[in-house]
């Protein structure tokens, strides 16, 4: 299994978010192939990975 080094990564929070610290989710672009997505109230826990193309299909069922 591939690994991958968050430590550097640049992470975005939905334009949604209110930015009270409320229930959001952070992104990461960084990486080819896969988005990795963690809890924006735990930054240093831990984030899931999830492959680039389902995660396009997640948001764009979203924006429908």
């Amino acid at each position: 299994m591939r690994q991958y080094d968050l430590n550097n990564a640049h992470w975005f929070k939905s334009s949604y978010s209110n930015g009270e610290g409320g229930e959001c989710v952070e992104v990461s672009y960084d990486f080819d192939g896969v988005v990795p997505v963690r809890d924006s109230k735990n930054p240093t826990g831990p984030a899931l990975l999830v492959p680039a193309a389902a995660w396009s299909a997640f948001v764009a069922g979203i924006a429908r």
